[in-house]
Formats: structure tokens, C-alpha cells, sequence
């Protein structure tokens, strides 16, 4: 399992809030950087014990929605289908409770990293596409193809962007154990 101490958890959260405040959207950017928001919740899920860490990125997400949108109702993206977000940040999080568990101080904890996040990510997309397709009234004449259609547009996106920041976060985890000169046993199965 991914061992963490209470301080390196909290530096991770306050890290994962920062870079979603920075990346979601282009309110708060400085630079255009793509939305790390799903990497967030799946490295939340897998390097974060509290369960408070979920509801808490979800509602920094809502409010930073709102505050984009200016507080109406009647924005693109702010309607009922905005529920669906739940579920869709569940699974991120959820993939990434697993992978944690499934992590070991292995190379190869990669061949378990990789379909962990590409599956995550498609449960996610199920939820967030699917749901504005079905409920956000934005499109008529809906179907089960045309909601495929969509996911086959914005899922290689929104995975390569996943894929990039969870790839620079395994990056830094690595970094961080080899410079912390810490022995790791091959089956360490501390949180």
C-alpha cells in the first residue's frame, strides 16, 4: 500500500486543493493549464485516508462551478445533470481507494496503475457525459449511440489529460521515496 504519514497526507491534500484551484477553469489560472480535476479525486482516493477528503474536493469543485458561472442557474453546465459529478468524482476516487490497495513498491504496481486509471476513468466519463447527454435538456433526440458517440470524443481527451497528471504525481512519489533514503520492502503494506 502507498504509506504516507499524517504530514506528507495533509501536504497532499493541501497540493491537490491548490492544483485544482489553479486548473479548473480559467478563473483562477494564471496559466491555461488543462483541469486536473479527475487526477485530484484519484489521487485523493489513493493517497488520502480520510473519507472527508471526498465531499470536501466536491465541494470546492461546486463552488468554484458557481463562483465561474457567476452564481445562474441558467449557465451551460450548472443543471440538474451537475449531480451526476457525484458519482462520476466517485469513481476517480474509488479507483484511486483501489489502487492503493493494490499498490506495492514495485515497478511493476504500473501494470496495476495503468487499467486502474484508464477504468476509473471510463466509469467517470459514463457518469459526467452521459448524465449531461441524458439530463442537462441540451440535446434533443437523445440515444444510446449518440451518448457513445460523445464518450468516444471527450474520454481520449480527458484520460490523456488524467493520464498526465497521475503519470508527474508517480513521478514525484518515486522522487520523494528515493530521496528520503527510506528502505522499502517489496511487500510494505503500510498506509
Amino acid at each position: 500500500m502507498l504509506a504516507l504519514s499524517k504530514r506528507s497526507q495533509l501536504a497532499v491534500g493541501v497540493v491537490l486543493v491548490l492544483l485544482m484551484a489553479m486548473t479548473r477553469g480559467s478563473h483562477f489560472s494564471v496559466v491555461n493549464l488543462p483541469s486536473a480535476s479527475w487526477a485530484v479525486f484519484f489521487l485523493a482516493g489513493a493517497l488520502l485516508r480520510p473519507r472527508w477528503a471526498f465531499p470536501l474536493l466536491f465541494l470546492q469543485a461546486l463552488f468554484m462551478d458557481l463562483q465561474a458561472t457567476g452564481w445562474s442557474s441558467d449557465s451551460h453546465c450548472m443543471t440538474v445533470a451537475y449531480w451526476t459529478l457525484v458519482p462520476a468524482y466517485g469513481a476517480l476516487w474509488f479507483g484511486g481507494r483501489l489502487y492503493a490497495s493494490w499498490h506495492r513498491e514495485h515497478v511493476s504496481s504500473l501494470l496495476i496503475l495503468v487499467p486502474t486509471v484508464a477504468v476509473s476513468a471510463l466509469v467517470c466519463q459514463l457518469f459526467s457525459s452521459g448524465g449531461f447527454y441524458w439530463l442537462s435538456g441540451r440535446h434533443s433526440a437523445q440515444t444510446v449511440t449518440g451518448m457513445f458517440e460523445r464518450i468516444a470524443i471527450y474520454y481520449p481527451q480527458y484520460l490523456s489529460t488524467l493520464a498526465l497528471y497521475v503519470g508527474l504525481a508517480a513521478l514525484v512519489y518515486v522522487a520523494l521515496r528515493l530521496l528520503s533514503s527510506q528502505p522499502v520492502a517489496s511487500d510494505d503494506r503500510r498506509i
